[in-house]
């Protein structure tokens, strides 16, 4: 349990940063909303990585065998991701208009809320399993 919440934290942290280009990327129209969200969510990454790797599993498993790892784990968490934005943000723009805050907002918190479990399965079961 005090895996998963460090996880969380470190989480949250990464999650903050990918809200942060989410908004700036957007708001300065440098990118449509699913690029944004998408684009947030690889660059926070990295940083999610290193403070995994680092504090959460405290590895001593050498990037050579975990970091090939994160990256498919990042690409199974980043298209769920996506997937999940894109559908939600269509549905707010389209069929359940949210007038008093921005759609691309409320689409990411549900498509972060629904990753967040996948990947934290995805790091303990697969990445630094036994750890």
């Amino acid at each position: 349990m005090k895996r998963f919440a460090l996880f969380l934290g470190i989480g949250g942290f990464c999650t903050l940063l990918q809200f942060l280009l989410l908004i700036v990327f957007v708001e300065s129209q440098l990118m449509s909303e699913v690029y944004a969200s998408a684009a947030g969510y690889a660059l926070s990454s990295l940083v999610n990585y290193w403070a995994n790797y680092h504090y959460t599993f405290k590895s001593t498993r050498s990037h050579k065998d975990t970091f090939p790892k994160f990256v498919v784990a990042v690409a199974i968490g980043l298209s769920t991701n996506t997937a999940l934005f894109a559908a939600f943000l269509f549905i707010f723009e389209n069929y359940l208009p949210l007038p008093w805050v921005e759609p691309y907002l409320v689409a990411q918190v549900l498509a972060t809320g629904i990753t967040v479990v996948l990947n934290f399965l995805v790091h303990k079961i697969w990445i630094y399993r036994n750890h």
